[in-house]
């Protein structure tokens, strides 16, 4: 386990002529990038994903949490949702997000996962579908994987699906989506948990559950080979801005 303090801090992306917020953090010897994709309703600044992001930290990975909408995009939200339920679209932003990372020289050569949180994990899943080449390792904390749909088929990467013992409906729709996947797949049930994770401890097992399974399954030399044959980088440095 990283005894390193991370580097901090706040971070614009582009994505398809919009900018999205972002907080990256990068313990010294990162192994591995892990993005997370909050749910609906939720925001970069979910008390739950920054808990768990600060354990995936201790075990040496770095984070990026990540609002998928901008600012005015959730005050339109805030009387109509439709982009927090379109799926496809926050997987869209997800891969653009993803591709920065290779742009940006601290984190490049990093390999990367995703964690996504209640309905972020169907983004998570449908970005990594669409992207295998990118994505190493997914976890989902409560997560909706049935709203990925047909592309639950088409994923590779190796899935953790977390869910609370006491979170019976979400159970049973992940394991549906777990048997339509082909990827390697495990469900690890927290006992005692309910959808939020509220209860001592539960969050505490989630990020170790989740720290696991990505230093089990990030390979950061595999990653750099398959990169540099399939992505090869783009000229010139990323296009964004520390704020």
């Amino acid at each position: 386990m990283s005894t390193m303090l991370a580097s901090s801090y706040p971070v614009t992306i582009p994505v398809g002529g919009i900018q999205l917020s972002a907080d990256l953090a990068i313990p010294a010897r990162a192994g591995g990038l892990v993005v997370f994709a909050h749910g609906s309703g939720s925001s970069r600044f979910s008390p739950r994903n920054r808990s768990v992001a600060r354990a995936l930290r201790k075990h040496g990975l770095a984070t990026l949490l990540l609002d998928l909408l901008t600012l005015d995009e959730e005050r339109a939200e805030a009387s109509k949702e439709t982009l927090r339920s379109d799926m496809d679209f926050l997987a869209e932003r997800l891969i653009g997000a993803t591709e920065w990372i290779h742009a940006y020289s601290q984190v490049a050569r990093h390999p990367i996962g995703y964690f996504g949180a209640s309905s972020g994990a169907a983004a998570a899943l449908i970005a990594a579908a669409r992207r295998p080449e990118m994505i190493g390792a997914i976890v989902a904390r409560g997560g909706r994987a049935d709203l990925a749909g047909p592309m639950l088929a088409k994923v590779r990467a190796p899935t953790l699906l977390v869910i609370g013992s006491e979170d019976g409906h979400v159970l049973a729709l992940n394991r549906d989506a777990a048997s339509r996947m082909t990827a390697p797949v495990q469900i690890e049930i927290v006992e005692g948990a309910s959808h939020l994770f509220e209860e001592a401890g539960a969050l505490e097992q989630v990020g170790e559950l989740a720290a696991r399974w990505f230093l089990a399954h990030l390979r950061p030399l595999a990653w750099t080979q398959l990169r540099d044959r399939e992505m090869p980088r783009r000229n010139g440095s990323a296009s964004a801005s520390d704020s």
